[in-house]
């Protein structure tokens, strides 16, 4: 059973960004789908289990961007 999560992410402008984000998320284990949506800071994560939030926190942070937790 698949889970879907989205989380605030703030600093992304542009598809570069987008780009960025999306790779170091989808390397992390059990990711299977990441969906980013730069004018609104959210980005979407699908994945076999919910994931820790410190691997998500430091992937994003691994490509130069800020986790500011859940997207309300």
């Amino acid at each position: 059973m698949s889970t879907t999560t989205t989380y605030a992410v703030t600093g992304m402008t542009c598809g570069h960004c987008a780009q960025a984000v999306t790779a170091e998320l989808t390397a992390l284990p059990g990711v299977h789908g990441v969906q980013v949506d730069v004018p609104a800071g959210a980005v979407r994560v699908t994945s076999d289990a919910p994931l820790d939030e410190g691997d998500v926190r430091a992937a994003v942070d691994e490509a130069g961007y800020t986790l500011a937790g859940l997207h309300a």
